[in-house]
């Protein structure tokens, strides 16, 4: 018997980059929110900035990723409720 508490993997999900951050905080507020819609996301880049906790010319940018079959949605959720302007 299966164990329903363990997450199925679709190993034939596409993947698209909804949008890049320079901060894990910052992407773990975009991945809870789109998580709270419904909408499942995926965060890389963790491991880099695991082991050099700073940025420099966007080496350390974390990318978040939708499935295609979301994107669109996803899109237009992040644009109704934008982050702070980065400057």
């Amino acid at each position: 018997m299966e164990d329903d508490t363990e997450r199925k993997v679709d190993k034939g999900l596409k993947l698209r980059e909804l949008t890049r951050v320079m901060g894990p905080v910052e992407a773990e507020v975009i991945r809870s929110f789109l998580e709270s819609q419904g909408i499942p996301c995926i965060l890389r880049g963790q491991m880099f900035q695991g082991i050099y906790p700073f940025s420099v010319d966007g080496l350390g940018e974390l990318k978040v990723m939708v499935s295609e079959a979301d994107y669109v949605l996803a899109k237009e959720l992040l644009a109704e409720c934008p982050l702070p302007d980065k400057e």
